[in-house]
């Protein structure tokens, strides 16, 4: 069973991935950081926070756990800002069709 099968796309060019950039994005400005600002307190470099921004990479949990929590913001408020923008939907969720 391939991933596409499943109903989650691997792409980290979806229109979901791009909201979420979006959502970090603005929560970073929010908290009046700097990409550099941020990787300072990440202790990595400002290429790792473009590169999350800018949908070159993924993060997983416990990595967005961390980044929120170095901006100052609820991980869980962000996460649900982030469903909630979706209108419930879920990333990558498809409507399950009849057989």
């Amino acid at each position: 069973m391939t991933s596409g099968t499943r109903g989650i796309g691997k792409s980290v060019h979806s229109s979901d991935q791009a909201a979420f950039c979006k959502l970090m994005i603005g929560a970073r400005k929010a908290a009046g950081l700097t990409q550099h600002a941020v990787a300072l307190r990440l202790k990595k470099p400002q290429s790792f926070v473009a590169k999350y921004e800018g949908g070159e990479r993924r993060i997983d949990v416990v990595e967005f756990i961390v980044i929120a929590r170095a901006l100052g913001a609820d991980p869980l408020k962000l996460m649900a800002t982030f469903v909630t923008a979706g209108k419930g939907k879920t990333a990558g969720a498809k409507k399950p069709t009849a057989k």
